[in-house]
């Protein structure tokens, strides 16, 4: 059977550390209480408990990242993720149906 890495504890380290923030001021800033928010925010960058989606959001918005970032399983699609979130919509629009064309061509193939 094979085994399945649980990417939520890198993506939280990877997406504070480029804030630039400590765990505990994550972890306040998300609302966590000052005595526990440092902990708290370590059993999650180590793996050792796993946030709630309401906490994960939190996070997200904190951390200016889509929420499906802390799902992504590889770097190439967290960062385009990242990338695509930053967009404004009518550029999304442009994007979505940029990559449409791309795959209709490749599909041609």
């Amino acid at each position: 059977m094979e085994t399945y890495e649980n990417p939520i504890p890198v993506r939280i380290k990877q997406a504070r550390k480029l804030v630039g923030i400590s765990q505990k001021d994550l972890g306040i800033r998300i609302g966590m209480d000052f005595s526990s928010a440092s902990s708290r925010m370590n059993h999650y960058e180590k793996g050792r408990h796993t946030p709630d989606i309401q906490t994960l959001k939190k996070m997200a918005e904190e951390l200016d990242v889509p929420l499906v970032y802390f799902f992504c399983e590889s770097d190439v699609v967290a960062e385009l993720n990242c990338l695509i979130h930053r967009l404004s919509e009518g550029d999304k629009d442009k994007l979505l149906n940029e990559l449409s064309n791309i795959q209709k061509s490749s599909n041609r193939k």
